[in-house]
């Protein structure tokens, strides 16, 4: 079995919009208010520009070392 490359997957914006994706059908079954639901979409979406950022950055560092 192949290990998952955890740094590749949480930079990755595919990754994230599946994460949206899954969740705002989860919202909406749940009668989440549309408001909710897109603050909700955009504090995800946000969280995972922020990880691939810190990442990147971790990375550009840790290569000039």
């Amino acid at each position: 079995m192949n290990e998952i490359d955890w740094v590749r997957k949480l930079t990755s914006r595919k990754f994230w919009a599946a994460v949206v994706g899954f969740a705002t059908p989860i919202m909406t079954l749940a009668q989440v208010p549309e408001n909710t639901a897109v603050q909700v979409t955009a504090i995800i979406m946000a969280g995972g520009t922020l990880i691939a950022y810190i990442i990147g950055e971790g990375l550009t560092d840790a290569a000039n070392k």
